[in-house]
């Protein structure tokens, strides 16, 4: 299909990169490399004034807009056939207010620029567990990683944001200014703008003890039940995710556990003196690993960024839990070990702690009553095996879906359009009447889109 983008290298101060430009492949490339998308031009936008000229170019020509932070979304959101993607990874300065624990951030920031950024003055906000994901994309999904339970959801410490609507106008909201704008965009996707800059709360944190303690695949059962009740009840400071791995072949890893299909928790917490809920969870069972360290909070939060690069085949699929029942752990057992690739895992993160404590109603995250949110995904590098990861992540997904809530983490999805209410929740009918104030012509709709509702 031609369409003709004449006209934008002239629009926006950034470089605009087109299909017929030697670098375009590289430029169009996603993290999701089974997601292949060729849009009309990518545009390197360097401020807010440029985004919105690149959105109204984009209205007056017809252009679908995708807006690009990270890249990666793994059903390839970053981008669209025959548009205009908006990259925002030129703005990603990092201003910290130390004083008032206060960090502004661009859009296109990467979560490991803000973590350095803001461990330099031993403070930090909670984000998501690859460094190399875009704090946008990430954080207008919700945000979660090893800090949810102690300091909640990345949203929850989001206090303001400039914003490029629809029509290219710019907008400041926060708490008061356009409030209504404010609650979507903290859970709501990109469906109501392009944030150009978040403002973040920060917390006291510098160093944490953190690390894998994994077990023997066949003491799954037992782990996951034992998990289960420990984490409902543990102290907010104590992060710790349940995952299915293969233990990756390298260091730190002994090499006699190389590749070996096991279980574990992923533990985090803040401070370099363990504390008793800690030692107490390092204590149960039989471990083969115990991985548990103090680290500087980046190098944790940067830990698993060469296990997945980017260019990989993936194939991902999240819901919500709201209580793990036992049938559901069975489900679980039987379906870690079909896992097709060793890259293959499941991931349990728990959204209890702080995170639990803001009610459902207040931000556009619905699921605060859920348990934890889970990713199934199947992840390689060789494209031939696309296909076995990616029915071995919707099988297993299918299985536990009876024991789900009806809806999952948008930032977990792929191509379930008809899941799309469901993983907004009671808040959806309210997110689609702001959408329709906002976005009434659904111009950002290369999300999971919320469509417009008046009345």
């Amino acid at each position: 299909m031609a369409v003709s983008t004449e006209g934008l290298e002239s629009a926006v101060k950034g470089r605009v990169v087109t299909r017929g430009h030697g670098d375009y492949d590289e430029a169009r490339a996603l993290y999701n490399a089974m997601i292949d998308r060729r849009p009309a031009a990518i545009a390197y936008c360097v401020d807010d004034v440029d985004v919105a000229a690149a959105v109204r170019f984009a209205n007056e020509r017809g252009l679908t807009i995708a807006i690009r932070s990270g890249g990666h979304n793994g059903g390839g959101l970053g981008s669209v056939d025959d548009g205009l993607v908006i990259d925002l990874s030129q703005m990603n300065d990092v201003v910290v207010e130390e004083r008032a624990k206060l960090a502004r951030v661009g859009g296109g920031t990467l979560l490991k620029d803000l973590v350095d950024s803001t461990h330099q003055y031993g403070l930090t906000v909670p984000v998501g567990i690859i460094g190399t994901t875009g704090v946008g994309g990430l954080t207008l999904g919700g945000g979660i990683g090893h800090l949810t339970r102690a300091f909640g959801l990345t949203i929850d410490n989001m206090v303001a944001a400039t914003v490029v609507l629809a029509d290219g106008s710019i907008v400041q909201c926060d708490a008061e200014r356009d409030a209504g704008l404010f609650w979507a965009l903290r859970g709501g996707g990109g469906n109501y703008g392009v944030v150009t800059q978040f403002s973040f709360r920060l917390h006291p944190a510098s160093t944490v003890l953190a690390g894998p303690v994994f077990y023997d695949l066949d003491d799954a059962e037992a782990v996951m039940r034992w998990y289960r009740d420990f984490i409902a009840d543990a102290p907010d400071e104590l992060g710790g995710w349940f995952a299915f791995v293969s233990v990756p072949p390298g260091p730190p890893f002994p090499e006699e556990l190389h590749l070996r299909k096991v279980c574990g928790v992923i533990w985090t917490q803040v401070g370099e003196d363990e504390s008793p809920a800690l030692r107490e969870a390092r204590a149960f069972g039989t471990p083969v690993l115990d991985g548990v360290a103090p680290l500087p909070l980046p190098a944790w939060n940067s830990a698993f960024d060469a296990l997945y690069p980017a260019g990989e085949q993936w194939y991902w699929r999240g819901d919500f839990v709201g209580k793990l029942t036992d049938d559901a752990i069975a489900q679980h057992t039987a379906w870690m070990p079909k896992a097709p690739t060793w890259k293959s895992t499941m991931h349990m993160y728990p959204v209890n702690g702080a995170a639990a404590r803001v009610g459902n109603e207040e931000t556009a995250w619905g699921y605060r009553d859920a348990g934890w949110s889970q990713v199934t995904a199947g992840v390689d590098p060789d494209p031939a095996n696309a296909a076995a990861i990616t029915d071995w992540a919707r099988g297993y997904s299918d299985a536990i879906r009876p024991y789900a809530l009806q809806g999952g983490y948008s930032n977990f999805q792929m191509d379930e359009p008809d899941r799309v209410r469901g993983m907004y929740g009671a808040n959806y009918d309210r997110l689609a009447r702001v959408k329709a104030q906002y976005d009434p012509e659904n111009v950002f709709r290369v999300n999971q889109n919320i469509k417009p509702l008046d009345g």
